[in-house]
């Protein structure tokens, strides 16, 4: 039977460690045996390189065992992404050919195959600006308002959940036009994601508050809702590619593992950040975005 990865991850540990207590061994035995100082020094030097290559082979080697589970848990996470919608498209096709059906029920199952259309063209874009993120693509920068890029993806998300008008609250306390300079498709599939993540982690009811803040030269953009929370400990990871919550977690939440990344890498692009606070698990989240304001 393979052995499977956190029994591989924990031989290499175990390993690294014993080559370590080897390397040690050998060296204090060098140091006894041999009294002159040159051996001496040459044997520290030497066994120092021994330590440290074991070191880092071990490190290399848990990270790209790491690295690889992130890569199988989001082949496994797309594949659903896809596969579902097309299930269901599939499934309402199938039963329109078959079945005489009234034109009520038809405009109900072209409705919900239009959201699965949507729901695969939000994964397969998903993917894509994830690798355009690491192109240096030139930049096609105009001056926008980010209050009314919100306000759109606000509207958005309601829309696509079907959640509540009230469900979604936006306060802007700028007291001038929240103008950057940026990618309009760009900042939007930051905002949305925000959005997005912010409905995923929050079950039960929906209460989420999104503000526009003035900071020195900056903007920012904070997203607070009332939901899972996240981890102390994993409030920096969740920003990484592929990187989703806890394993808890990730069986109640689908995703791809690529949304904060995306709004990581946006918000690189354009010269800004983005992070996360957290109160802890069950005590909701804020994710903020932050960009450099357009003073012209």
């Amino acid at each position: 039977m393979p052995i499977s990865r956190n029994k591989a991850i924990a031989f290499f540990i175990v390993l690294g460690a014993c080559s370590v207590a080897v390397a040690l061994a050998l060296n204090i035995t060098w140091v006894i045996r041999w009294r002159e100082v040159g051996m001496i020094v040459l044997g520290i030097i030497f066994f120092g390189f021994i330590i440290a290559g074991v070191t880092l082979n071990t490190i290399f080697l848990v990270r790209e065992m790491r690295r690889s589970e992130q890569h199988d848990s989001f082949i496994n996470a797309v594949t659903h992404e896809l596969k579902t919608p097309i299930a269901s498209i599939r499934l309402y096709l199938e039963t329109l050919q078959s079945r005489d059906l009234s034109e009520e029920q038809r405009k109900k199952f072209y409705g919900v195959m239009l959201e699965d259309t949507d729901r695969l063209i939000n994964t397969v874009d998903q993917v894509l600006r994830a690798g355009h993120l690491g192109q240096k693509n030139p930049k096609n920068f105009q001056r926008l308002n980010l209050g009314d890029i919100v306000q759109d993806c606000a509207v958005l998300a309601q829309t696509r959940h079907h959640l509540a008008p009230d469900t979604i609250r936006l306060v802007d306390y700028t007291l001038s036009p929240p103008c950057v300079q940026g990618d309009p498709e760009e900042l939007r599939s930051a905002v949305s994601n925000l959005l997005e993540n912010a409905v995923k982690y929050s079950p039960g009811k929906i209460a989420i508050t999104i503000e526009i803040l003035d900071e020195a030269t900056d903007l920012l953009v904070r997203v607070t809702d009332k939901g899972q929370g996240i981890p102390q400990g994993e409030l920096k990871r969740i920003f990484r590619r592929f990187y989703r919550v806890n394993a808890r977690l990730r069986q109640r939440v689908k995703g791809t593992g690529l949304g904060l990344f995306i709004v990581r890498g946006i918000a690189r692009r354009h010269g800004g950040s983005a992070y996360a606070t957290s109160d802890g698990e069950g005590r909701g989240a804020t994710v903020t975005l932050r960009l450099p304001r357009d003073a012209s």
